[in-house]
């Protein structure tokens, strides 16, 4: 089975994505870190209005098999969170890349989109 890299998508080498959308950014684990989570039983996210730091822990996620922390890949301030994902937070399995986006973000440093991977460079680290 081989893992889901969408082209238009930056990733981060802890396996979060990240789709920019002019000042925002939508942010959710790869295809392949919720294949290695197996079954994903609750998130934890943070609260809207937070503000995070790039690589701080943005929030949890927990399967049959272990907690995990998902880290910021950009700073920026939180604004929006998957409020289905605390009655079914198996779409995180299910759609990684759509239904079971996790946060949106606004950015504070554009910069920082830069330093995350593209499709081919994300490819390459799995």
């Amino acid at each position: 089975m081989s893992d889901e890299v969408r082209d238009e998508l930056k990733y981060t080498e802890t396996h979060e994505w990240v789709h920019v959308k002019g000042n925002t950014a939508v942010v959710g684990i790869t295809d392949h870190a919720q294949s290695e989570l197996t079954d994903i039983v609750f998130a934890e996210l943070p609260d809207v209005g937070k503000d995070i730091l790039k690589g701080d822990e943005l929030c949890v996620v927990e399967s049959v098999k272990s907690v995990s922390e998902i880290y910021a890949p950009i700073s920026g301030k939180v604004i929006k969170v998957n409020g289905d994902l605390e009655d079914t937070p198996e779409i995180i399995n299910e759609k990684p890349y759509d239904d079971g986006w996790l946060v949106e973000i606004e950015i504070k440093n554009k910069d920082e989109i830069n330093s995350l991977l593209n499709a081919e460079k994300y490819k390459g680290l799995l």
